[in-house]
């Protein structure tokens, strides 16, 4: 039946409809013509009319079956893949605002209040700069199915970096088990033995070109721990396992001691409080009862806590273990801390009193019975090869490392003369320096600034020196100021072999004639009059002798010393405003 929908012709009347219904029985009878498409081809009228009629969608109000055709390629309609080029651009940008364009970025294919970009505190119709490109505007006529996909425009190949995500945390996932694996340590006698197997029949197949299947063996040991145990089911939801069949190598509870007045097994719960032979110590025992397991590990803390939620409650404190258990260990902490301390408190009270704390220090049980429990086994060089050993608490830092033959750390000395540290072993200031022990104590003590101006640098060696050479500088100027070669003893020049500053010798006198000359000179050379200072100055030097040093014309005396100084400001002195600036 190829008619057109009901849809498009409007409701039928009584008189039509049996009209329609009589051309269709004679077209199926053959005395009609069959009814033509839009491209002039017969539609069989013997077409179902759920087939030969069109969607409300696609009903064009003529009879045709090309919505049951697939639509050849280039037409009109967009097929079910096809979607918006995002992105893309008809071109280059312009270089300048066009009529009609977007006020904001400068676009033509758009208003300013279509635009996507951020809006502009000056759009690019005012400052014709930054004008964004022409994007290319799609008109695509998709389908009814192609309206309705929700993955219309979706790339696959996106995808790809979820299944890559997955797969690095599943590698990281599965190296840090290995590493876990690797690091733990067995006491099972069989992994024992089967590692042993493993490597002497590795040394035996070392000619082998290629690998065996020992190293498969070995990775799924590997991952075997991980794995859940025989008769055990894991509850994803709760993270809870319940071991809810026996494994075969196992012996029941009641199989170990067969007589029937040991110890009671209940079927309904499993459970076997005491031991089923008591003759054998609960550490040796494969089974030693539930009531061993229960006052074993953390479960008599428990019980202590239990305890401890009961008295209190019975005090009348707000206490409930099952209620709130973090307040109740927080407070059963609380409590155990006061307890300690007032046991300390009373223990020292009675010390203080009574006395006889001496008696109660007392050595190890280990020194007292010359014995202990631990075993350690030692290599012939000393090292640990079993068993446990004290370990020295050390820092971060490199200890018990000395370099340079030294015995002593860099930093233990302190020289008070030079203010340096140094090695206490040898007094050296040098860091990467060789130790010379005693000996280097001595010479750094013999050169010290100290002992060369006191001690003569005279030595058995040096007996052959002049006697001038052998004797200190300040020998030879005291021995020449004996003799009267120096300037008189008004006229002290400056001391360079003792470092010592003019005037600052004990039982100085100066010459008061010179002192008020040497005032006035140096006024003179503070006021300006430099030219008749300098002539003063030449004359008077040349009256003087050749000093003790050779240098002639430019020693000078403690007078003169002792006027620089005074007429010298000092800044630091709150009262140098106030000087007065007659002769002294």
């Amino acid at each position: 039946m190829a008619t057109a929908s009901s849809s498009a012709v409007g409701k039928l009347s009584r008189e039509e409809f049996r009209r329609q219904k009589d051309l269709d029985a004679a077209r199926k009878a053959g005395t009609a013509p069959a009814a033509v498409d839009e491209e002039g081809k017969s539609i069989n009228p013997h077409i179902p009319q759920y087939i030969s009629q069109a969607p409300w969608y696609l009903d064009t109000g003529i009879p045709t079956l090309s919505h049951q055709r697939k639509p050849k390629a280039g037409e009109s309609s967009a097929s079910i893949d096809s979607w918006y080029d995002r992105g893309k651009t008809a071109g280059p940008a312009a270089t300048k605002y066009r009529k009609g364009a977007c006020e904001n970025c400068g676009a033509m294919t758009h208003k300013k209040q279509d635009c996507l970009e951020r809006p502009r505190k000056k759009g690019a119709k005012f400052t014709n700069k930054n004008i964004a490109a022409d994007e290319i505007v799609q008109d695509i006529e998709m389908g009814y199915d192609a309206k309705r996909d929700r993955w219309n425009g979706y790339d696959p190949s996106e995808h790809k970096k979820v299944y890559e995500e997955y797969a690095a945390l599943e590698a990281a996932r599965q190296k840090l088990r290995e590493e876990q694996i690797d690091n733990q340590t067995t006491t099972d006698m069989s992994v024992v033995k089967k590692v042993a197997k493993a490597g002497k029949e590795k040394k035996e197949g070392d000619g082998d070109e290629f690998g065996s299947s020992d190293d498969e063996g070995e990775d799924e040991d590997k991952y075997a721990d991980a794995a859940d145990a025989v008769g055990q089911k894991l509850d994803t939801k709760t993270r809870i396992t319940v071991r809810n069949l026996r494994i075969r190598e196992d012996t029941a509870k009641y199989l170990i001691n067969l007589d029937p007045d040991s110890a009671y097994y209940d079927p309904k719960t499993r459970s076997m409080r005491d031991a089923p032979d008591k003759s054998v110590r609960p550490e040796d025992a494969v089974f030693a009862g539930e009531n061993f397991v229960r006052n074993s590990g953390e479960s008599q803390d428990m019980q202590r806590l239990q305890l401890y939620a009961w008295q209190s409650a019975a005090r009348g404190n707000d206490v409930h273990l099952n209620a709130n258990p973090t307040q109740g260990e927080i407070l059963h902490r609380q409590f155990q801390d006061k307890k300690e301390k007032l046991k300390d408190t009373t223990k020292s009270s009675i010390l203080a009193k009574y006395g006889g704390e001496q008696y109660l220090e007392k050595a190890p049980k280990e020194l007292l019975q010359g014995q202990t429990e631990q075993y350690v086994e030692y290599s012939r060089t000393g090292q640990v090869i079993k068993g446990l050993e004290p370990v020295k608490v050390k820092s971060k830092y490199d200890e018990d490392v000395y370099l340079g033959n030294h015995t002593s750390v860099w930093g233990s000395w302190y020289s008070k003369a030079t203010g340096q540290w140094g090695f206490a072993c040898c007094h050296s200031t040098i860091s990467k320096s060789y130790c010379t022990g005693q000996a280097g104590i001595e010479a750094a003590a013999a050169s010290s600034t100290a002992n060369m101006l006191k001690a003569p640098h005279a030595s058995s060696s040096q007996s052959s020196l002049p006697r001038e050479e052998q004797q200190s500088l300040v020998e030879q100027h005291l021995e020449k100021q004996a003799r009267g070669e120096t300037a008189s003893s008004g006229e002290q020049r400056f001391d360079h072999s003792g470092k010592r500053r003019l005037g600052e010798s004990d039982g100085l006198q100066l010459d008061q004639d010179k002192l008020r000359r040497a005032i006035q000179e140096e006024k003179k050379r503070k006021t300006g009059k430099k030219e008749e200072w300098e002539e003063e100055r030449d004359e008077r030097n040349k009256k003087r002798k050749v000093g003790a040093m050779g240098d002639s014309g430019f020693d000078v005396t403690e007078e003169e010393m002792e006027a620089y100084r005074l007429n010298k400001p000092n800044f630091e002195d709150p009262m140098a405003n106030y000087v007065d600036s007659e002769d002294v």
